[in-house]
């Protein structure tokens, strides 16, 4: 389950200092909310937009809802909240719901690993069988100027992208299975590629990876189950 409690609608005002969003509740009221989201976020938050958004009941955050959904005026689900990113394959892993990573009896999370002090996503393993290291990229940025669909990462540079693709590679060099899944979190895309416009580095490492035999997954969850969208 990726939420405890049914999520509520409300309409955002703006987006400032990155993590925080003010918005209009469904009572006419306006508050601030938290937004777990560090990167650009292009189209996934305009003035106007209907978002959704979790309470939390622990007394000591000082922002109780957080922003979870974006429905765009075309009608585009996306989901913001990276962090629900990592729940999604989890959840999808443990159901055999992406045929890529099925037949792993053991998944762990958050694994240290690497020689640039990293944390792998997902660590499979199974007897018999090379381990799998498994990191997840949420997938927002949809850009239709060559077609339509199409998606891509990162939304803004990412150092800590380039890492992991040199700490996957290695992985690859050391015998195992590395896979750079995206988790497509914007109903509206269809395929997802580098975006050498925004980071060329972090596109020019991608594909040496897919050379040195890293495996590129895309995983398109189902967001709609999670929302009641009137």
């Amino acid at each position: 389950m990726l939420f405890n409690t049914p999520l509520q609608k409300a309409t955002l005002i703006k987006r400032y200092k990155r993590f925080l969003a003010d918005v209009t509740l469904a009572d006419g009221s306006e508050t601030t909310i938290y937004c777990a989201n560090t990167g650009a976020m292009t189209g996934c938050g305009d003035t106007g937009d209907t978002i959704f958004y979790s309470t939390s009941d622990n007394k000591k955050r000082k922002y109780q809802y957080t922003w979870e959904f974006t429905l765009t005026t075309d009608q585009h689900l996306i989901c913001v909240n990276t962090a629900k990113a990592n729940a999604l394959v989890a959840e999808a892993i443990k159901q055999d719901q992406i045929p890529a990573l099925c037949g792993y009896q053991d998944c762990k999370a958050e694994v240290k690993y690497g020689e640039e002090n990293s944390r792998i996503d997902f660590l499979l393993t199974q007897k018999n069988k090379p381990n799998c290291y498994v990191e997840v990229k949420s997938c927002t940025l949809l850009d239709e100027r060559v077609q339509p669909g199409d998606g891509y990462f990162p939304d803004a540079v990412t150092t800590r992208g380039q890492k992991h693709l040199r700490e996957l590679i290695e992985m690859k060099h050391q015998g195992h299975r590395s896979v750079l899944l995206f988790a497509v979190l914007h109903s509206g895309i269809k395929n997802v590629q580098p975006a050498s416009f925004i980071d060329k580095k972090y596109a020019a490492l991608f594909e040496q990876a897919k050379a040195e035999g890293v495996e590129v997954v895309c995983y398109f969850p189902n967001l709609h189950q999670y929302i009641d969208v009137q």
